[in-house]
């Protein structure tokens, strides 16, 4: 959302926006991207196109009831919402940071093309060999917009292949990066860059 857009807007929207983008919201991930955001509001939204969600979530609720009825409540904690709370955040923090960033860029519809908006409006996340391999190369984002087709495994080979894709914006993991982009809120088109509220 334009910073002219996000002070225009009411209450709730404001509240809707910033609630989103807010770093609990993204640390329980698990809870309102996972849950409610992939499994239950598309299902209400549109039942019939999305009955495929509720049936996750039911298969979800019945693992974590096989796990209480096998191992108690620790074996609900411990096999599914710890893997699930770490997950979920990992998750909703990567895909935040990779288009909420200190240098990304956002364009008109007059100067917006595919292939900028890729390489300028999303971004490589520097991690190493073992987070590349958990995130299934999910750092290399930008060549994942600029083709979704490229398989996760072979997303390291186009970078170290093709020089255009080696010289993207970038973000990383390190404590003072993930506090920059959390403090991100909306695009000032003036200044062209995000900035906090």
């Amino acid at each position: 959302m334009t910073k002219d857009r996000f002070l225009s807007s009411s209450l709730a929207e404001k509240t809707l926006y910033l609630f989103m983008r807010h770093p609990l919201t993204i640390l329980f991930g698990y809870v309102f991207i996972f849950l409610y955001g992939m499994c239950l509001y598309p299902f209400f939204d549109k039942p019939k196109a999305h009955w495929d969600c509720l049936l996750s979530f039911l298969i979800h609720i019945a693992i974590g009831i096989a796990l209480f009825l096998g191992f108690g409540w620790s074996g609900v904690i411990l096999a599914q919402t710890i893997p699930f709370m770490i997950s979920g955040a990992l998750g909703a923090y990567l895909f935040y940071a990779q288009h909420n960033f200190p240098s990304v860029a956002f364009h008109e519809k007059s100067g917006w093309t595919y292939q900028k908006a890729a390489m300028e409006s999303s971004s490589y996340m520097q991690t190493g060999k073992l987070m590349s391999w958990f995130t299934a190369n999910i750092g290399y984002h930008h060549i994942h917009h600029l083709n979704a087709l490229i398989p996760f495994y072979r997303l390291p080979e186009a970078f170290a292949l093709i020089p255009e894709l080696g010289n993207p914006k970038r973000t990383s993991l390190r404590f003072q990066e993930i506090a920059r982009c959390l403090k991100l809120k909306v695009w000032d088109v003036k200044k062209q860059c995000m900035v906090g509220l």
